[in-house]
């Protein structure tokens, strides 16, 4: 119960941080793709940032997860083509819902019922991607 604790006060930061950053506002994702903005992908620049950061000191300094066991984080595989296709399909899902799937549960508790389409279309689509692993290109 403890652990569960640590992972909802996180998760209840991280909602906050991005509801007052703006990231989770979809007329901000609409200035993105029409490159009106420069906010969101400063936002995401920063993420990235701090992504790359923070792997390179768990890399470096072999930092153990809450278990105490080594964390390990293996090279990708060569081949680009499932990242531009799964790429495409991100984007174009985020562009057509004016939402990542991140913020779904912010957007949720803010109280933009809504969402809820959005919501049932990624349980969908996670549930499509099991069905059709196998068949696809990885």
């Amino acid at each position: 119960m403890k652990n569960i604790l640590k992972y909802l006060l996180v998760g209840f930061v991280f909602g906050i941080v991005l509801t007052k950053s703006e990231a989770v506002s979809w007329y901000r994702i609409y200035e993105m793709f029409q490159f009106q903005s420069f906010h969101m992908y400063g936002i995401i620049s920063v993420a990235i940032l701090t992504g790359i950061i923070g792997i390179q000191i768990i890399k470096r300094n072999n930092i153990k997860d809450i278990k105490g066991e080594s964390i390990e984080i293996p090279d990708k595989e060569k081949g680009s083509a499932r990242y531009v296709i799964g790429g495409l399909f991100f984007g174009l899902g985020w562009a057509l819902v004016g939402s990542c799937p991140g913020p779904i549960f912010i957007l949720l508790g803010a109280g933009f019922w809504t969402v809820l389409i959005v919501l049932f279309g990624a349980l969908v689509g996670t549930y499509l991607y099991g069905l059709l692993k196998s068949k696809l290109p990885h």
